[in-house]
């Protein structure tokens, strides 16, 4: 099967008189613009698509909350009608949902968050997050944690597991860190590859600033000052550079890393940034000419933006409804999508060609023999999400398994050699002293080495001062002894004869 990708995009009534069923998720193909499928029926206001790649031989889907209703339309890439519809407690400003498809996450205008598991529908949480409306919710890569972004300028960390921790459910939860440097509200959050908490996060807001974020050590590492408010970001994937998106239309290139030149002459690259809260990188375009050249002009509001998974490529989503495809070294524009025209983009995402794409199925690594192909790509499971937690549907919460689908994958013997079984052993049964030791054999057995050869050294130091000490308290009693017997053969001559005579009287 040949990897190919594709864009994902959402689009909406610009206004919200427009109607409520002109809107639709569509797929588009990069490389010619032309639609492969569309879901209509749906109208989703921006930050509120989420969509969750096939993979593992198991079908994806997509989640699309209506604006104007407290409706989430559920599509799978198997057909192109909606398979779910599911009725929420209130209308969301915004959803999530972690790559695995495992848990949604939605917040309202209120500042309240819900966090459901997508194959049972349990509402494992609800809790109120923010003071004002919140706009963005992202999940780490992870699926470890949760970021929401609110109008009340804050950015909070939620750590999942806390959420679903049956002791503290009726506690508010607390969240793992706050990031509150920003001034006025929050606009988009992207979080950077890596296992949480060992990733860093970008924050942008209407206060003209992007802010990069380390979550390990929970601090602020470089703000970057724009000329206008950046409303959308989006970062490569090497953590290179990024882009940061205005109103106007305007999107600036911020690269960090950059070439130094030493005394010598020499080149080398050096990071930007990193210094904390006191660091503020200026971007004035209107100064250096080096700077124009990383600015981008669309000439419309630009609402979201997406780059390719090769880095080569940038979308671009408008208000007006077109999707703009830019090369990313030469800020050449190559083609202009334009289904949308007319309507507002509100997500862009770029993925991999779903196998079970509706009318363009790739049954060929799916298909066993005597089987029914429609069976072969199996949906995941979704059911409807509650509307309240319910701690009786927690308790009898059973756990939903698809194993993967296939012959090989159930019958092929899985080979474990005793090399690796000897190493697995020694991994589990060494010591650590410490929690960053090297599980390296050799390199823990020459640590252990030397600590027992400075132990020695030490214990053969304190034996010979212990043994000084005890010669010299020997040589000190010994001529003690000496010094009392000669003293006393001299005056005790007379005291001999004595006894001899008192003897002889018994």
């Amino acid at each position: 099967m040949k990897l190919q990708e594709i864009i994902l995009s959402a689009s909406a009534p610009s206004s919200s008189g427009s109607g409520s069923g002109s809107g639709s998720v569509s797929l588009h193909d990069i490389q010619t613009g032309s639609v492969l499928a569309s879901f209509k029926q749906t109208s989703p206001a921006l930050h509120c698509t989420a969509a969750v790649e096939t993979r593992d031989s198991l079908g994806g889907f997509l989640l699309s909350c209506q604006r104007d209703k407290p409706i989430l339309n559920v599509y799978n890439f198997q057909k192109d009608q909606i398979s779910l519809k599911v009725v929420l407690p209130e209308k969301l400003s915004c959803i999530a949902v972690d790559k695995q498809g495992t848990y949604c996450a939605g917040a309202t205008a209120q500042g309240r968050i819900y966090l459901w598991e997508v194959a049972s529908g349990i509402m494992y949480n609800s809790w109120d997050a923010h003071y004002r409306r919140i706009n963005v919710l992202r999940f780490t890569h992870d699926g470890a944690a949760l970021l929401s972004g609110s109008e009340d300028s804050g950015v909070s960390v939620w750590s999942i597991s806390r959420l679903l921790d049956d002791d503290t459910q009726n506690q508010l939860p607390l969240p793992y860190c706050s990031l509150s440097d920003h001034t006025l509200p929050v606009t988009d959050i992207v979080c950077g590859v890596g296992n949480f908490p060992m990733c860093r996060v970008l924050t942008s807001s209407m206060d003209h600033s992007v802010k990069i974020w380390d979550l390990s050590s929970k601090s602020l590492l470089t703000t970057f000052q724009y000329p206008q408010a950046i409303t959308a970001l989006t970062w490569d994937w090497t953590e290179r550079l990024f882009f940061a998106a205005s109103p106007d239309g305007s999107i600036h290139q911020t690269n960090l890393f950059r070439q130094h030149e030493d005394r010598s002459g020499l080149r080398t690259l050096e990071s930007i940034g990193g210094a904390g809260a006191s660091d503020v990188v200026r971007i004035d375009e209107t100064i250096r000419e080096a700077q124009k050249k990383r600015l981008i002009s669309i000439g419309q509001e630009i609402t979201c933006m997406s780059i390719s998974l090769t880095s080569a490529l940038l979308f671009v989503g408008t208000a007006a409804g077109l999707v703009h495809l830019i090369d990313i070294p030469t800020h050449q524009q190559l083609r202009t999508i334009s289904t949308h025209k007319g309507l507002s983009i509100t997500h862009l995402q770029v993925m991999l060609k779903p196998s079970d794409l509706v009318g363009h199925v790739d049954l060929s690594l799916y298909v066993r023999h005597g089987s029914d192909p429609k069976e072969s790509i199996p949906v995941r499971p979704i059911l409807a999400f509650q509307k309240m937690r319910d701690p009786k549907a927690r308790e009898n919460h059973d756990v939903s398994l698809m194993l993967p689908n296939g012959d090989q994958a159930l019958t092929k013997p899985v080979i474990y050699t005793m090399d690796e079984l000897l190493r697995d052993q020694s991994f589990f049964l060494q010591s650590k002293t410490t929690p960053g030791a090297n599980i390296d054999d050799a390199t823990t057995l020459k640590a252990r080495t030397t600590e027992l050869e400075n132990e020695v050294e030490q214990l053969k130091t304190q034996l010979g001062r212990a043994k000084s000490i005890n010669d010299a308290m020997w040589d000190n009693l010994v001529q003690r002894i000496v010094i009392n017997e000669k003293a006393g053969d001299v005056d005790g001559g007379e005291g001999d004869d004595e006894r001899k005579r008192k003897r002889s009287r018994t």
